[in-house]
């Protein structure tokens, strides 16, 4: 008898997204079955569910998904599901709420990549990220402070609203984050100058970065926008632009990466992603440094 390939998607939400079980669809696994309004202290029985009802054969041909809204939830739900495994009895797990983990590997990536062309390093480079307190903003500002750059969230709320969510990401992730003030065009001015790669995670439709502010701001060199409904979040970048030249401060320029050529490499990192699961010959557990590992992979190979 054949043992199907099984994906469970444990989300804290009223829904499933369609697009996660799509993609696990295209990832070849045979049947996919969603979990609505799971919390928190439900994932270790649910898990364990998954795990002992399987042969050891059919146990390597299960994965769970974790899905939902929340960045931080989402690996609160990876670390409970990995908890609750009992070799032989283990299965993979991978966390990406809102595709906001890939979506944010593809992103911090690709900027680094361009930065990199530009005779810079992601290391050392000033980074800030506008829709910082979102699900996508958390993870790039987490993804960018680790690979050692100054990583500083934005917040249109105003730098309390954006230092709350820095100083709580600082204590979660143990990655030193700062918040910046976005509430106005005259407070962005006041820093963005120092920057070396902005990126826009804000809301779908909103301008959070005005071409007045890229013509006095001369340090910057990768602008990333992962925004694909007009206007875009950052003015003159767009949503096909895969580092097209876009003029910045003192006769400079500045690569502009858009939503579709960021979204190009958030789809290879979550097929690669799920289909990691599908192959794996033990257990994997997939969150944000698995993503941009790949993240980076695939860019290296599309160069």
């Amino acid at each position: 008898m054949d043992h199907p390939y099984l994906l469970h998607i444990f989300s804290p939400t009223k829904y499933v997204s369609p697009f996660d079980i799509n993609m696990a669809y295209e990832a070849q696994f045979d049947d996919v079955i969603p979990y609505c309004n799971v919390e928190l202290d439900e994932v270790h029985g649910l898990t364990q569910d998954t795990i002992f009802s399987r042969s050891p054969e059919g146990v390597k041909r299960t994965g769970i998904f974790i899905g939902g809204r929340e960045f931080g939830l989402s690996l609160e739900m990876l670390a409970a599901a990995r908890a609750a495994m009992v070799p032989p009895f283990e299965v993979s797990v991978m966390a990406d709420p809102s595709g906001a983990i890939t979506t944010a590997a593809a992103m911090v990536a690709l900027a680094g990549h361009w930065l990199g062309r530009a005779g810079g390093e992601l290391g050392n480079s000033r980074v800030c990220v506008f829709g910082g307190t979102g699900p996508v903003g958390m993870c790039v500002a987490l993804l960018a402070a680790r690979a050692g750059a100054q990583a500083a969230i934005v917040s249109h709320q105003g730098l309390g609203a954006a230092q709350l969510v820095a100083d709580r990401m600082t204590r979660d992730f143990g990655a030193r984050i700062h918040g910046l003030d976005g509430s106005s065009n005259d407070a962005v001015a006041q820093w963005l100058g120092d920057i070396d790669i902005a990126f826009s995670a804000a809301k779908a439709g909103v301008r959070v970065v005005e071409s007045a502010q890229l013509a006095a701001a001369g340090a910057l060199k990768v602008l990333a926008d992962a925004n694909a409904v007009p206007p875009s979040g950052i003015e003159g970048v767009d949503a096909n632009d895969r580092g097209k030249p876009l003029a910045v401060g003192d006769g400079s320029t500045a690569y502009a990466l858009g939503a579709l050529a960021i979204g190009d490499i958030k789809y290879r990192v979550h097929t690669s992603l799920l289909r990691q699961m599908y192959s794996a010959a033990e257990p994997v557990y997939l969150g944000c440094d698995e993503a941009y590992a790949t993240a980076c992979k695939v860019v290296a190979e599309r160069d």
